[in-house]
């Protein structure tokens, strides 16, 4: 009862700074009101499925319907679709150590814990040691040399020999998540992980957080502190620290069989499963057509200690992120031009959806869950315009276009319509980690419009009073002039794919696949959203939707098994790779080259 009466003192105290009045025209005074009431401390930082970003979801639908638009999704302004908001460990999570006769019942949080993407699973096996658990043939270096880890429990250290590197080949290798699958490829039944003395004598343990795939089925993967280790080693009269440091200096694996020495370890992971929603509007034109302009922004941001992992701030205590420029300007820009057309709305060739997206601070979930869940067919979608901070106009006037090469309409039109004397640097590629990105991977052409990163990025600071208003008047007048110039087009833009330039390497070479993933996708397997016109992944007749679960000999159970499996190809190679397509599995061999 007390939770829903301080909800309801929320509800009251919002509701009353909601903007009422109406004009059409795009102004400083609308563009505050907006954004003072999104970016304000009692929408405790709109965190997708919190009270407040339903809150903040009823005020965006509330100025959609004053505005004369209709609902887009059957007589709903709103989309919920779910997602994992967080994770929590069950009751079934315990370890035990044995050594020769002597029992170590560990305590969870403070002797061990169990690792994020842990399977459920009950294991009672041998231990062996293998050091950092990298076995790559690129670096001519395995942990796993000369030692049997079949169905035992696998001892690794975590990061890599070359840990005072600023920039090492072993990078690659040395996540948790690439340690496990090269763990489970070569027949461990589980793994503990633990703290070396290098680089740092620190020994925290992992955080319990949701990294975006699922967990590795059935295989128990936990961290145990390092004095818990020491007795193991210390009881084979071994040093653990010495160890480590051979390993560094010699950049060889040093093995261990312990003799007598068993785990049993229980592990279970249970996914916390919410529910988010979009806001769509849809503005129809009166000419008849069946083709649509969609114009969004996201309105979710951090909230206070939900995503901790995301944040900037580095204190201690709980602080409200309240995204004014991240994304209240994005938000507030959108409603200003949903206002301004809707007004002009007998001078419009097409119909326009405008869109609040929730999840993407969580990984663009909720424009990838609308474009493949779109009330409108999206070969009817001629293009997307997005905005994503745009609160922050400097004194040079720079606005950064991201997107200005997915169709080869856009920079002659964002040129002719740059009558505001801004600073425009245009970005050809489609991608950029916005929601504008779930729309080019379906081959959409897209444009972004972004004002830069700040000091105040990700963190409390990010308030009301740091936007330039002036600026943002002025970013928003252009759009939507560019909004009406991709509406006055005779013909539907073409797409372009441009693909972003990688950083991706093996060895000395770097490998392209040409691979589109599925974000949000939960399920076993990697899930591709689309592949790339004229890539391996496209020659070797991979399609959109195809659910990769294996690449060559390795077995992919998510996008993280993927790249660790593609690390240990080179340009010229083939792989055959497995997947399921509609419920059938079907192989494909891809020529792999280099990028």
């Amino acid at each position: 009862m007390k939770k829903i009466f301080l909800l309801f003192l929320i509800l009251i105290t919002v509701s009353n700074a909601q903007k009422k009045w109406s004009d059409p025209t795009i102004s400083v005074k609308d563009l505050k009101a907006h954004l003072f009431y999104l970016a304000s401390d009692d929408m405790k930082g709109r965190f997708s499925g919190s009270p407040e970003e339903r809150i903040a979801a009823d005020y965006i639908r509330n100025q959609f319907e004053s505005y004369g638009l209709e609902p887009l999704f059957d007589g709903n302004y709103f989309q919920d679709f779910p997602f994992i908001e967080r994770l929590e460990l069950t009751s079934n999570n315990s370890a035990e150590i044995l050594i020769n006769d002597e029992k170590l019942t560990l305590k969870i949080r403070d002797d061990f814990i169990t690792v994020p993407f842990s399977g459920k699973a009950e294991l009672k096996a041998r231990l062996v040691f293998a050091g950092y658990g990298i076995s790559s043939e690129n670096l001519e270096y395995d942990d796993y040399e000369s030692i049997d880890v079949k169905d035992k429990i696998v001892i690794i250290l975590r990061d890599h020999p070359e840990h005072d590197s600023a920039h090492s080949d072993f990078d690659r290798y040395a996540s948790l998540r690439s340690k496990a699958s090269t763990a489970r490829d070569k027949g461990a039944a589980g793994i503990i992980f633990v703290n070396g003395y290098f680089p740092s004598d620190d020994d925290n343990l992992v955080e319990l957080r949701y990294d975006g795939a699922p967990a590795i089925n059935d295989f128990p993967v936990i961290q145990v502190k390092r004095d818990i280790i020491e007795k193991i080693f210390k009881a084979h009269n071994l040093d653990f620290k010495e160890i480590q440091k051979k390993i560094d200096s010699t950049k060889r694996g040093n093995p261990v069989e312990f003799q007598n020495c068993f785990a049993e370890i229980h592990t279970e992971v249970k996914e916390i499963v919410s529910s988010a929603r979009n806001v769509g509007g849809l503005l129809k034109c009166n000419s008849g057509s069946d083709e649509y302009i969609v114009v969004g922004a996201h309105f979710d941001h951090l909230g206070i200690d939900q995503l901790k992992s995301s944040s900037m701030y580095r204190g201690s205590d709980s602080q409200i992120h309240n995204g004014a420029d991240d994304n209240a300007s994005g938000t507030s820009a959108m409603l200003e031009l949903a206002e301004a057309l809707a007004s002009s709305k007998s001078e419009l060739k097409r119909n326009i959806i405008f869109l609040a997206f929730s999840g993407e601070e969580l990984g663009i979930l909720g424009s990838t869950y609308f474009t493949n869940n779109s009330p409108v067919s999206l070969d009817k979608i001629i293009a997307m315009v997005n905005m994503d901070m745009v609160g922050r106009l400097n004194e040079e006037n720079s606005l950064t276009v991201i997107g200005a090469g997915t169709s080869s309409a856009w920079k002659p039109l964002l040129n002719e319509k740059n009558r505001y004397d801004l600073k425009l640097t245009f970005d050809d590629a489609g991608t950029g980690g916005s929601d504008h990105q779930a729309f080019s991977n379906k081959n959409i052409p897209v444009l972004f419009f972004f004002t830069g990163t700040h000091s105040d990025y990700h963190k409390p600071s990010d308030d009301p009073d740091k936007i330039n208003y002036e600026g943002e008047k002025k970013i928003a007048s252009y759009i939507l002039d560019v909004i009406k110039g991709i509406d006055r087009l005779e013909e539907k833009p073409d797409y372009v794919k441009v693909e972003a330039p990688t950083n991706r390497r093996i060895g000395k070479s770097r490998v392209y696949v040409g691979t589109v993933p599925e974000f949000g996708y939960n399920g076993e397997g990697y899930k591709l959203s689309g592949v790339t016109d004229g890539s391996p992944a496209a020659k070797a007749g991979l399609m959109s939707g195809d659910i990769i679960i294996r690449f060559g000999d390795k077995k992919v159970g998510n996008i993280y098994d993927f790249m660790h499996a593609m690390a240990e190809y080179k340009p010229g190679d083939k792989v055959e790779v497995a997947v399921l397509r509609d419920g059938k599995e079907m192989k494909f061999t891809i020529d792999l080259v280099a990028k």
